[in-house]
């Protein structure tokens, strides 16, 4: 039996890494994808790959990539190797992209999206804490929110109140599934 696709998305801020941190430190059985990103990778960051555009342009063009996208003026690519797992029934998730998922789902129709979602109050304050971007740049992080393109699902994880509630949201959204492996 093949595993499930799954991908975390949401707005700057929502909170994503910290649940998917939370959610796999629960489920070490679940292979969260190290993505590769154009830009330099820093201690404090989530886990990925930090490459130069040539270089990520070079593996795009060797086809080393499942699937890539571009976001906030970066290169994000889910190397094909990180979903190997799946063909041996182990489940796999990603940090993707919204704007992306019509292109993914169109190669993996049984892509479960997860998305988890903060207000604008909540993701401002998170963002200011990272220290990476100044407020004129939190401002329009806050302002390009974008729905989920149409005809596309999601299991929804909201995050503006308790971490613990939304961590077991998350994890009830990735348990397995008796007979057919599927969320819709």
């Amino acid at each position: 039996m093949a595993g499930r696709l799954f991908t975390l998305v949401g707005p700057s801020g929502a909170g994503k890494d910290t649940l998917l941190a939370r959610a796999l430190a629960a489920r070490p059985d679940i292979h969260f994808v190290r993505r590769v990103i154009t830009r330099p990778e820093r201690q404090d960051d989530e886990a990925f790959e930090g490459v130069t555009e040539l270089e990520f342009l070079r593996r795009m063009h060797n086809n080393l990539f499942a699937f890539s996208w571009q976001a906030h003026g970066l290169f994000y690519g889910i190397p094909k190797s990180e979903l190997a797992g799946l063909e041996v029934g182990q489940d796999v998730i990603f940090n993707g992209s919204r704007a992306a998922l019509p292109g993914i789902r169109m190669r993996y129709p049984d892509l479960q999206i997860l998305l988890v979602t903060a207000n604008p109050e909540v993701r401002a304050k998170r963002l200011a804490g990272r220290g990476r971007e100044s407020e004129a740049d939190i401002l329009q992080r806050l302002k390009r929110e974008a729905p989920l393109a149409a005809g596309l699902q999601a299991i929804e994880i909201c995050n503006n109140g308790s971490l613990e509630d939304a961590t077991k949201t998350l994890l009830q959204a990735l348990e397995p599934v008796s007979g057919k492996r599927s969320i819709r």
